[in-house]
């Protein structure tokens, strides 16, 4: 599988580019509290729960989850990102946060397994979906959670020309993806609203959490 982390300009540095100001735009902010407290009001989480944040860039959503969990991996390939996020981290003196390097597309699994895997608006940047969630369903202990937040299918407005990544999914598709890597009881709810006003399409990008188990 492939991580596109391109933007529409095709840019590969647009994520490290990008990591110094990403927590400055308050609707990000917005959506990461939205998605957390959406994942808190869905699963049961406690206090001895491992986690694991994949694609987290600053770690938006690792953050706001972090009280919740014994520990909390936030995982990403963009070394800008994790230069960010290591920063926060160090910054807020949490015992229970760490960072870790990963791209499912050239690294083995890590050896550790998680109670709960989550994803904010990282799906539509990957090219083979059944290949994560098989990778992401590996990396679970059973009982476990999986927690993926991304666009409803969408014009191809959000990124625009050249974006070479999914147009955001269709739910049932993604759905029947998630039952063929092995998750059952896959639910789903629209958590935030992002608008593009200046779009030259569609204008309004609804974001889900899918909610599975293993």
């Amino acid at each position: 599988m492939r991580v596109d982390q391109t933007d529409h300009d095709g840019s590969s540095r647009h994520f490290d580019e990008r990591a110094t100001t990403w927590d400055s735009d308050p609707a990000k902010v917005a959506r990461a509290l939205a998605v957390a407290q959406e994942i808190r009001s869905r699963v049961p989480l406690n206090g001895q729960m491992q986690g694991l944040e994949y694609g987290c860039g600053t770690g938006l959503l690792g953050f706001a989850l972090q009280p919740y969990f014994g520990q909390i991996t936030l995982a990403d390939s963009s070394p800008g990102m994790l230069a960010t996020l290591n920063d926060k981290i160090a910054a807020s003196r949490s015992n229970n946060l760490r960072s870790m390097k990963l791209d499912l597309v050239t690294d083995p699994l890590p050896a550790e397994r998680y109670d709960l895997v989550c994803s904010l608006m990282t799906f539509h940047h990957i090219d083979d979906i059944s290949g994560l969630l098989r990778d992401l369903f590996s990396l679970m202990n059973s009982p476990g959670y999986l927690c993926v937040a991304d666009l409803d299918a969408e014009d191809g407005s959000f990124h625009g020309p050249g974006f070479t990544g999914h147009p955001g999914f269709d739910r049932s598709v993604l759905e029947h993806e998630a039952h063929g890597a092995g998750f059952r009881n896959i639910e789903f709810s629209t958590v935030f609203q992002i608008a593009k006003p200046d779009s030259r399409g569609q204008t309004d990008f609804p974001v889900f959490l899918m909610v599975a188990r293993k």
